[in-house]
């Protein structure tokens, strides 16, 4: 089996899938979709197909559609020196250094339907955060009226258009449509984006967004405070927003929750605890008020639950008073004094048959005289909060938490998120062993956060970065362009840097906080887009017909590595996943999630012969395909190969596929 595989990964497309696999009937021989026979599937009374819609369209729309299913034009290298330090080498954190385009495309067969929560902070389209449009996709017009399916006249405007470092809002649209949409291909079914943005692009935002996720996945928006925007204006911006889209919104409900749902869960099993100890009202009284005065400080904004009866740990804080105009006008006895209790000044909440019902269920609380208002019993196990519209959180907190990472440096990053955002949007948004990406990782706050609420809730989440080696402007921030060129000793600073440094810092500053870590991750793996081999071509059909298409004896080993990497991800291996070495008389063959990758040269029958019976001594070594690297086989070796695969019956009756790729 032959594959011509390099040159053509490309992210996957579920929708793709999913019409494959339930409406196989409707694609062609060829693969193409019949759209009218689809339509036959289905009886008018059962779906209306809309003649008209809604939607964004401006001049790189189609351009950037085409981006998002154009093959990659890079390998992934692993940083071998940095992986193998005790720190990262067992670590499932990742950072990548490269556009983020390539290396979503490259995410989205390992991490396919894997990843729980994206955070992205991308730019904003200020004007002033240099975003420029620039893109090294050389089409020619013709190719892209093809790749499109526009007239050439367009295509040509497009190419125009891409090549003229626009920052407009069709720029903007034409960078972010493809990386959103092939991010979607990574969430699971549960899964959930946050994307901070600002007034200058929120409108086109929301748009492409209801287009890519669907409008009815729009999960809300929120507004935080932010430092204020000394721009002259007749209204002074003192906040930015983040806005929610889910995978499917009927799938999020059950696992959203408050950062204080884990004190709640303390809360209910100490009630339980106790009333199954004491029947006593007293003494049950007694025995809480004792344990809560010892754990007041942990209970956080849920330290207004005092009280304790039958039914567990209660507050008395919802008052039945009505806040409108015209609540209900009744008496309610006082079960002591025998008074009408206090009124609320407008009226009760409530019709008197509701009171009366939650009177005799006991859960109305009356003050020692009618001279209090009646509260209501609200118990820990119904508490329930929702994710506030809006975060009282100042902009500067961000800086200031750079400032305490990086305390020989002015100013290293210009206007960084703060860890207590994200931190609030992951803890109630996700769950404790999320995946979580950011694409666009800037000062790495992200991986930040993800450390620093392991550590605060005992979770074991995980974290993937990407970040453009985009270089510093000394000019701009001389103080991070010295700091990295100075103390980090590198020769061209770029954003990058600041970014492994900073995770590399806080990961420090959390083992000095609690040297007690156990099993918390605080290392992370790193890897970068190297851009495929000049004059490597990859036409199978040539190859075999003997035109030498590629000297392959001038790829390195570090070349070849790179190989290995990007096909095992491509083959669903995460990039964190390591491969085993293994030794067949002198060649090493690289063996993860059964496959074993053939791609050193000088592979000889010997080698084949130890191969077999590896496959039936060894208990750990159970391939299901065999991938050679075809350049390095001849045509004979690799017929060899092939034929005595198939025919031999090993002792484990493992069915092996030989693949040869190019």
């Amino acid at each position: 089996m032959e594959q011509n595989i390099t040159n053509n990964i490309k992210a996957k497309n579920k929708n793709i899938d999913v019409l494959k696999r339930h409406f196989g009937q409707c694609f062609d021989k060829s693969g193409n979709f019949d759209l009218e026979k689809f339509k036959q599937e289905f009886s008018e009374n059962e779906i209306d197909f809309y003649k008209e819609s809604y939607g964004l369209d401006w001049l790189g729309k189609s351009y950037a559609r085409v981006l998002a299913s154009d093959p990659v034009t890079t390998l992934l290298k692993e940083d071998d020196q940095f992986n193998q330090k005790e720190e990262n080498k067992v670590s499932e954190n990742l950072l990548i250094n490269g556009d983020n385009l390539e290396i979503l495309k490259h995410l989205s067969n390992c991490y396919y339907e894997q990843v729980n929560l994206i955070y992205i902070d991308p730019p904003y389209n200020t004007g002033k955060d240099d975003f420029v449009y620039q893109d090294n996709r050389n089409f020619t017009a013709s190719e892209l009226k093809k790749l499109a399916g526009i007239d050439e006249e367009k295509a040509s405007r497009i190419i125009e258009f891409t090549q003229s470092k626009s920052n407009s809002h069709s720029a903007w649209l034409t960078f972010m449509y493809p990386r959103l949409y092939v991010a979607k291909q990574l969430l699971k079914e549960d899964g959930i984006i946050f994307i901070s943005i600002d007034d200058n692009e929120l409108s086109q935002l929301r748009l492409i967004m209801d287009e890519i996720f669907g409008e009815e996945n729009f999960v809300g928006k929120i507004i935080w405070k932010n430092v204020t925007d000394n721009n002259p204006s007749n209204i002074a911006t003192e906040h930015e927003y983040v806005i929610c889209y889910s995978v499917n919104k009927n799938k999020i409900a059950p696992f959203w929750k408050s950062s204080l749902s884990d004190i709640k869960e303390l809360l209910v099993e100490k009630g339980n605890e106790l009333v199954s100890k004491y029947p006593d009202q007293e003494e049950l009284q007694s025995q809480y008020t004792k344990w809560f005065r010892e754990n007041k400080n942990q209970l956080g904004e849920l330290d207004r639950y005092k009280y304790i009866d039958k039914g567990g740990i209660y507050t008395g804080s919802q008052s039945v008073h009505n806040p409108g105009k015209d609540g209900y006008r009744y008496d309610i006895i006082h079960p002591r004094t025998k008074r009408p209790c206090k009124e609320p000044l407008m009226g009760y909440r409530f019709p008197q048959e509701t009171m009366n019902k939650m009177i005799e269920d006991g859960i109305i609380i009356f003050g020692k005289n009618e001279n209090k208002l009646v509260e209501i019993k609200v118990y820990a196990k119904d508490y329930t909060q929702k994710l506030s519209s809006v975060f009282q959180l100042d902009g500067r907190i961000g800086a200031n938490e750079l400032k305490e990472l990086f305390p020989s440096v002015k100013k290293i990053f210009t206007n960084p998120k703060t860890v207590k955002l994200l931190q609030e949007l992951m803890a109630f948004a996700g769950q404790k062993d999320d995946l979580i990406l950011d694409f666009f990782a800037g000062s790495g706050t992200t991986g930040d956060a993800v450390m620093r609420l392991n550590l605060d809730d005992g979770g074991n989440r995980k974290f993937i970065l990407a970040q453009l080696p985009e270089r510093i402007d000394k000019k701009k921030n001389k103080a991070a362009f010295e700091f990295v060129q100075k103390e980090l000793g590198i020769d061209t600073p770029t954003i990058f840097d600041i970014t492994k440094e900073r995770l590399i810092q806080s990961a420090k500053r959390i083992q000095e906080i609690d040297s007690d870590l156990g099993a918390l991750d605080l290392g992370f793996k790193i890897f970068e887009t190297t851009s495929i081999w000049e004059d490597y071509e990859l036409n199978s059909e040539e190859l075999t017909s003997q035109i030498k298409l590629f000297d392959e004896s001038k790829l390195s080993q570090e070349d070849l590595k790179a190989l290995l990497v990007t096909w095992k991800t491509y083959d669903g291996s995460p990039l964190s996943e390591t491969y085993t070495e293994y030794d067949m008389g002198g060649y090493s063959g690289y063996y993860v999630n059964n496959k074993l990758y053939l791609i050193n040269k000088d592979f000889s029958t010997e080698n084949l012969s130890i191969l077999l019976e590896k496959i039936d001594s060894d208990k750990d070594f159970n391939p299901t395909s065999i991938i050679a690297f075809g350049y390095h086989f001849d045509s004979k070796n690799l017929r060899e190969i092939a034929e005595n695969i198939k025919s031999y019956a090993n002792k484990k009756n493992i069915d092996i596929d030989f693949i040869t790729r190019y």
